[in-house]
């Protein structure tokens, strides 16, 4: 389980994130949804260690986590997908997969990079082709899949649909709905709450750098999206 408790984290004197709790049980799904400086990329970025927290607490199964260097994060089995996809652009596609088996050693890594290409079909024929010259669409499946190559117990993935066309971003959502059914729990930061709500079990709402609403996504599914409508 991954638990956040009173998280509070600051930029100079501005303050992003203010007690900011939320929990995710082993192979759960949670949406983070809120309007631009909501806070949500900090709190990914709290969680898997790219930026300290100045207050509270990231638990991750029995071990505290807050403040771990992000390396050390990945290796206890929480991967974060950036915003952007930040893939790798000179290398190729399965350079990129290798790149992000790196803290699990070579054994195994041709049989995950298999069930990667499985889970993404369409970035097979494009195996040898540097990354850059991928669609914004593959660069994100390539990104998804980078992240999963060391096997996470949870995938923080943030705005995984920014700049796809609704096509494609349902190809991703499909990945990554077969993802949690495998076991792997989810993080989900994501702007479209519609989409996002077709994927997780619960949401969290982030407003100012608090937690406005928390609860059962079907619970709040009316109330989140009325609110986006308007």
């Amino acid at each position: 389980m991954l638990r956040v408790t009173d998280l509070n984290v600051s930029y100079g004197k501005i303050r992003a994130l203010r007690g900011v709790s939320m929990s995710i049980p082993d192979g759960g799904s949670v949406a983070v949804l809120g309007p631009n400086g909501a806070g949500k990329t900090s709190l990914l970025r709290a969680i898997s260690g790219q930026i300290k927290p100045t207050g509270g607490s990231v638990t991750w199964g029995e071990d505290d986590i807050t403040g771990r260097p992000a390396y050390k994060v990945v290796r206890s089995g929480l991967v974060h997908v950036p915003e952007g996809r930040d893939v790798i652009a000179p290398l190729s596609v399965y350079e990129n997969l290798l790149m992000g088996a790196y803290s699990v050693g070579r054994q195994g890594v041709a049989d995950r990079v298999e069930e990667m290409l499985e889970l993404f079909p369409s970035l097979r024929r494009r195996l040898k082709i540097a990354s850059g010259r991928l669609s914004g669409g593959e660069q994100q499946m390539l990104a998804i899949a980078r992240g999963l190559m060391s096997n996470p117990r949870l995938i923080a993935i943030d705005e995984p649909s920014m700049g796809l066309a609704p096509t494609v971003a349902n190809d991703v959502l499909n990945g990554l709905r077969k993802v949690h059914a495998a076991g792997t729990a989810v993080l989900l930061v994501e702007q479209n709450a519609a989409l996002a709500l077709r994927l997780v079990q619960d949401i969290v709402v982030l407003s100012r750098g608090e937690v406005a609403v928390a609860g059962p996504a079907k619970d709040l599914e009316a109330e989140v999206l009325a609110s986006y409508a308007n």
